[in-house]
């Protein structure tokens, strides 16, 4: 068994990714049924709207799954820890800032953390801080990145040579090939996003399913580094037209309303949808559970192909 999977009580060493507001339920527990750990995304949802997601995702599935709180995004950050606790949470993921400050009390009530992470230093500051878990995401990752856009490939083995904790890797995995590189870099399993969005469980309009099979390997585009605010979305009208030149006015035009509305309501023309790199290699929409069984298949099939490549 994967350690990973023994510490977070699942199957696969396979996790889901915060995704925000379009983070449902239904998925949520596809992924922990599946046998990977599910994940809702706080986003910017009010405390009323995650607790609601929460007691929805469990008449769903009675499988462990983790709550993303992206601390600088919410503005509910302090009450959604109150919240994690109250709810027995078995797995806190703390990302877009810094988790210290939550980590011992989330731990206290017998919740193991997952620090999202973009660079040694803040992976070793993670650590430093008590968290269980690290998630390294490169800037192949979809939505809000890192500015210092440090790729997977290379990210995941100075992590894995600097630290003590299970590494997982985020940003460019969406098949079993993807899987099995980032286990021989030494990562522990690996946080999908973007790839989870195509599956029949995701609740995202059919339109934005349909543009990620459609894309190709330049149809993503980072967005908002001249104003500091680092994002990958996928290519469209929206995006086209995006003429945001302070911070303030990038961040008022790639707010929440405008993803829900490429995202649940089909709009490209009036919002935007976020997609990572991995975006090119997705030809179908599985549900969650034969993706994974495909994976874990893929992902064996190329390990015992590459050490018999060294060893005949």
């Amino acid at each position: 068994m994967f350690p990973i999977c023994e510490l977070f009580k699942i199957r696969y060493p396979l996790i889901q990714g915060g995704m925000g507001n379009i983070s449902h339920a239904a998925l949520t527990a596809a992924v922990s049924n599946a046998g990977g750990l599910g994940t809702l995304g706080c986003g910017t949802l009010s405390v009323d709207e995650v607790s609601s997601r929460i007691h929805e995702t469990r008449m769903l599935t009675d499988q462990p799954f983790a709550l993303n709180i992206a601390i600088r995004v919410s503005p509910y950050t302090e009450a959604l820890i109150d919240l994690a606790i109250a709810e027995k949470i078995p797995v806190v993921s703390l990302s877009a800032g810094n988790p210290a400050p939550y980590i011992e009390r989330l731990q206290a009530a017998g919740i193991k953390t997952i620090a999202v992470v973009a660079s040694v230093k803040q992976a070793l500051k993670a650590e430093q801080a008590g968290t269980d878990v690290l998630v390294a995401e490169g800037v192949e990752a979809a939505g809000i990145n890192s500015p210092l856009e440090l790729t997977t490939l290379t990210l995941i083995p100075q992590l894995v040579d600097r630290v003590n904790i299970p590494v997982l890797a985020a940003g460019g995995i969406g098949d079993g090939r993807g899987l099995a590189a980032v286990l021989l870099l030494g990562a522990a399993g690996a946080q999908l996003g973007t790839r989870l969005i195509a599956t029949e469980e995701a609740k995202v309009h059919s339109a934005y399913k349909a543009h990620l099979m459609d894309a190709t390997d330049t149809d993503t585009r980072i967005i908002g580094r001249s104003v500091g605010f680092v994002r990958r979305v996928l290519d469209g009208p929206y995006v086209e037209r995006l003429t945001a030149e302070t911070p303030v006015a990038f961040l008022d035009q790639t707010n929440e309303s405008y993803h829900i509305t490429g995202a649940l309501e089909g709009d490209e023309k009036k919002g935007y949808v976020n997609a990572g790199l991995v975006a090119g290699l997705i030809h179908d929409v599985p549900t969650v559970a034969e993706l994974f069984t495909r994976m874990m298949t893929e992902a064996e099939e190329q390990l015992k192909q590459t050490i018999t490549r060294f060893t005949t």
